[in-house]
């Protein structure tokens, strides 16, 4: 289960300085942040787009835009389910139903005693298993059904 620094501008100027020279910075240094701090804080945006040299519209639209980043501190557990195509037509639409409705939070929300957040995930590369879903980033589930999915959800709430 991953633990998370407290946010530090001091920390943040770190790991931007330690990737600002790679090409395409901006996207190893927005992973970085969210890796050691659990999600990009607002006030991260403006410090990556002056060591970038990009505006600051320019690196909000970048952590928008891809579903992976996170605008605040997810649940001790964190449960995506694959809402990709395969797996939606392998019944994945239904397990999102039961997932959300056994964890009392929609797609994106984390439960109120903060110990699991329910994500969408947009492939898993897991077509010939569908439905898929992962559970903090290493344990990968094919072939989801019923049974599975409650057992990640316990796995997930313990």
């Amino acid at each position: 289960m991953p633990r998370y620094e407290p946010w530090s501008a001091e920390r943040a100027s770190v790991i931007i300085a330690a990737h600002k020279d790679r090409d395409g910075a901006a996207l190893p240094i927005f992973h970085a942040i969210q890796h050691i701090f659990g999600f990009v804080p607002d006030e991260a945006i403006p410090m990556v787009a002056e060591a970038l040299n990009l505006s600051r519209a320019e690196m909000y639209g970048t952590v928008t835009f891809y579903h992976d980043f996170r605008k605040e501190l997810p649940g001790r557990r964190v449960l995506k389910l694959c809402r990709a195509e395969s797996c939606q037509a392998a019944g994945g639409d239904a397990l999102v139903a039961r997932a959300e409705e056994k964890l009392g939070v929609k797609m994106g929300e984390t439960t109120l005693d903060n110990r699991v957040t329910l994500d969408p995930v947009y492939c898993l590369g897991l077509c010939h298993s569908s439905p898929a879903a992962l559970l903090d980033h290493d344990h990968v589930v094919g072939m989801l059904d019923e049974a599975k999915l409650d057992a990640l959800l316990k796995e997930a709430q313990a």
